[in-house]
């Protein structure tokens, strides 16, 4: 096959665009793959809601000062504590609701209604820095693992630790850990 000359200078972009495809999604593939994991899912909205509600604290202490650096401070932990909001939004939908919750599923309708309280209470820290809005989003995310894995299986395993939500692997930051470099 001859390549039209006039196409002949597009040739080096050609060999080269395949490379320049588009970046992976940050969520889930929704191929479907098959590939899940659904505690990991869990562990990092428990980290999520750790780093929203660090970040409550710190947008309450730097209220009120005007110096540049604590105006600074402010509005990148408001940043941060709205990207870990919708982070869990994110992964409630598009893990979640798009693969695995099904209608089939026995408890299909709980699994719906506690899903769809943990968006409405991410939404909630996002307009809010009082702690009673980031204790609602940990125990709407508790309360969605028990619906969705069942009570015995939500408590089992070892490394389960007392929210009965297992250990985060490799030493990772978990449900209780702050995430060590702070915000992100």
């Amino acid at each position: 096959m001859q390549i039209p000359r006039r196409c002949r200078p597009l040739l080096p972009f050609l060999l080269v665009l395949p490379f320049l495809g588009p970046r992976p999604a940050e969520a889930h593939c929704e191929v479907p793959c098959g590939v899940y994991a659904d505690q990991m899912r869990f562990e990092g909205m428990l980290e999520d809601q750790v780093t929203i509600h660090k970040a409550m604290a710190q947008i309450r202490e730097l209220a009120g000062a005007h110096e540049p650096l604590a105006v600074n401070q402010v509005v990148r932990w408001v940043n941060t504590k709205e990207a870990h909001a919708e982070a869990t939004q994110r992964v409630i939908a598009q893990y979640f609701m798009h693969q695995r919750i099904k209608p089939a599923d026995a408890n299909y309708v709980e699994r719906l209604t506690t899903a769809h309280a943990v968006m409405l209470a991410a939404m909630k820290c996002k307009q809010s820095v009082a702690d009673e809005d980031a204790a609602a989003l940990k125990a709407a995310i508790l309360a969605f693992h028990q619906a969705y894995a069942g009570p015995a299986k939500a408590a089992e395993g070892a490394g389960a630790g007392k929210d009965g939500v297992q250990a985060p692997l490799n030493g990772a930051p978990g449900p209780s850990h702050p995430h060590p470099h702070g915000p992100r």
